[in-house]
């Protein structure tokens, strides 16, 4: 029994009880909050009590409770007496009025001090939820963040987490606020009659079986209304960043009419969810309705009441029950409320909830190199559908060896397999066969910081950020000098053009460097590696997509770039890596050659036939070898 126990799955955690967690930190502003809100809304429900003398007064009765409450009218006595006592009926009004008016003062600083509180917590929880997502974003699989629509990371971060504080105001600047307003109140109206407080309870769980049902619902409904607006997120950074392909195949009405579809059935979610929450509220006030007209019929009725309550208290306790009707009116909104914060709390938990692919903690040992990089029959395997990809083995069986001061160069048809053996030189993703060694250590052995630092890593596609030039040269050494920053430039041919921006190193680039030409943002990419001087270089096709001249600039520095360096390159334009020491040939996952330049282009295989649509580059004897073989 008790191995049986040992081994029995975990409880889920409520998604209640996980915020609640969240909001361990801030658990001193929250009860100072709830304390003051308690104190404002007890306030607010206890000058119901001058209503008491204050109709002594006017009517001359001398008791106006219920048989038997005589101890909370000499409660009242023995608070207000003093200040009432012995003065006419219109100088008890004033006096009275001076008491509300203080309470009212008191009641509000109470309730701005508890508003205040209430803030500080619910943003306190959104800023530290954001924070916690984004670092773990940070560190999820490759393959996740490829198969998610940006968008809907950017709802998740975004809104989710900013209606998750919904549930704190609804908990502490609505909740227990209007809780204790409901408390107080009752216990003035079963002071007043407990006959007819008892007929007000009764009528309660018709309220909250009613809202329970309009609550399924709504949680429903707001999930679905929360993938949308992400869908609707994707679909705006998605567009907009194509806006040049857009205009130039004239699609804009195309792709306004879609976004119009896609606004239209997010407000059509939205509908659905409102026409829910926006039930609550007419619900609550038609039972308010028909409890005050079965309090007047039963107090006016002699045989219900036989004779116990005066008609001065009956006005008493009819005025406490349409005062409690708006915090009854709040609470029964609360359900609501809370779902929608949960809502969004659910989203965020199910992010947080993925396994990363990289641990907080970067633990192993400092890595070096000294010798080589060895690929011992390395494959790889995505687990599910990625952009471009199916599920399956992406490489397979690859082993090869990078020695210090080495090039050996990637080459093959599209998809074959040569970036994803790139990234998993600098632990972008990990081998799910076989092994990579480091001077003989396995990498998996080895810290991922102390490994990314050896490498430096110039793609394709030039990733810059909106800050200024200096930012983007030292993203990977953010200590280094400005004269080390202008030395690195200059190297990658990119100073010339830095020095004529605006505020030359100080220029900021705007959004994914939009304000610099292809081959311009390539050189800034290659003067952040040079200024790292790592030890270990990746080239992913550092100049494709490049006219002429731009080319010609950015291979120099490439040259300048490969100075003294262990390089692994991937290229189609094999005019550049046609000295590397070793060329390995990759299709479908696997290397099915490999060789020099020389050697590959006389065996006549894939390589060659790669070659040939290339040959302007090749010299004489190579275009005759390659003609005799064809």
């Amino acid at each position: 029994m008790a191995a049986e126990l040992k081994h029995r799955p975990a409880r889920p955690v409520s998604t209640g009880r996980r915020l609640l967690g969240w909001l361990a930190p801030y658990r001193l502003a929250l009860a100072a909050g709830i304390t003051a809100a308690a104190l404002a809304s007890a306030l607010d429900g206890l000058t119901l009590l001058f209503l008491i003398p204050l109709f002594r007064a006017l009517f001359g009765t001398a008791g106006v409770l219920e048989t038997g409450a005589s101890s909370l009218e000499s409660l009242i006595d023995r608070w207000l007496g003093p200040v009432i006592a012995g003065v006419d009926p219109g100088m008890v009004t004033v006096r009275l009025v001076a008491l509300l008016w203080a309470a009212l003062i008191l009641k509000n600083a109470l309730a701005y001090l508890a508003g205040r509180l209430s803030v500080h917590a619910q943003e306190g929880l959104v800023r530290d939820l954001r924070s916690a997502l984004f670092g773990h974003l940070l560190r999820l699989d490759l393959g996740w963040l490829e198969r998610t629509r940006g968008g809907q990371v950017i709802a998740r971060v975004m809104q989710d987490a900013d209606q998750t504080k919904i549930a704190v105001s609804a908990g502490l600047a609505s909740f227990f606020q209007n809780l204790v307003v409901v408390i107080v109140t009752l216990a003035v109206l079963a002071s007043l009659s407990g006959r007819l407080t008892l007929l007000t309870l009764a009528t309660a769980p018709v309220l909250i079986i009613g809202i329970r049902l309009l609550l399924r619902r709504l949680r429903r409904h707001a999930r679905e209304r929360a993938h949308e607006a992400g869908e609707m997120t994707s679909t705006v950074s998605e567009r907009l960043a194509a806006v040049k392909l857009i205009r130039t195949y004239a699609g804009e009405e195309r792709e306004r009419a879609r976004f119009e579809d896609q606004a239209d059935r997010y407000r059509r979610r939205v509908e659905r969810t409102q026409r829910f929450a926006a039930l609550t509220g007419p619900v609550s006030e038609v039972f308010a309705g028909l409890l005050l007209v079965l309090l007047i019929g039963a107090g006016a009725s002699s045989s219900f009441m036989a004779g116990t309550i005066s008609p001065q208290a009956l006005l008493v306790f009819i005025a406490a029950a349409l005062r409690v009707m708006t915090p009854l009116k709040s609470l029964s909104q609360f359900p609501v409320q809370m779902a929608i914060g949960l809502t969004g709390a659910e989203r965020v938990f199910e992010v947080l909830d993925r396994p990363a692919a990289e641990p907080a903690r970067d633990e192993g040992s400092e890595a070096t190199f000294e010798r080589t990089v060895t690929f011992d029959q390395v494959g790889f395997e995505y687990p599910g559908p990625s952009p471009g990809r199916a599920a399956g083995f992406a490489l397979r069986g690859i082993s090869f060896t990078l020695s210090k001061g080495a090039v050996v160069a990637l080459v093959g048809p599209s998809g074959g397999g040569k970036t994803t053996l790139a990234e998993l030189l600098p632990r972008l993703r990990e081998p799910t066969e076989g092994r990579i060694l480091l001077d003989g250590v396995p990498m998996s052995a080895l810290s991922r910081a102390s490994v990314r630092a050896l490498m430096g890593f110039v793609g394709q596609e030039t990733v810059l950020f909106n800050d200024t030039v200096h930012a983007n040269i030292a993203y990977g050494l953010p200590s280094a000098s400005e004269a080390a920053v202008e030395a690195a430039a200059r190297a990658a041919n990119a100073h010339e053009f830095i020095a004529a921006l605006p505020e030359g190193y100080q220029t900021r680039l705007g959004e994914r460097g939009t304000r610099l030409s292809g081959g311009q943002r390539q050189r800034i990419a290659i003067a952040r590696a040079l200024l790292r001087d790592p030890p270990i270089l990746v080239l992913d096709e550092a100049t494709s997509a490049l006219d002429t001249e731009s080319e010609r600039l950015v291979q120099e520095a490439l040259n300048r770039l490969m100075q003294d360096r262990t390089v692994l390159v991937i290229a189609h334009r094999l005019a550049t890596v046609r000295h590397a020491d070793l060329i390995l040939v990759v299709e479908g996952g696997r290397i099915v050659e490999r060789g020099s330049h020389a050697e590959l282009l006389g065996a006549g295989g894939l390589y060659a036939r790669l070659c040939r649509p290339q040959a302007e580059w090749l010299e004489d004897a190579e275009i005759s070898r390659l003609a005799a073989r064809a």
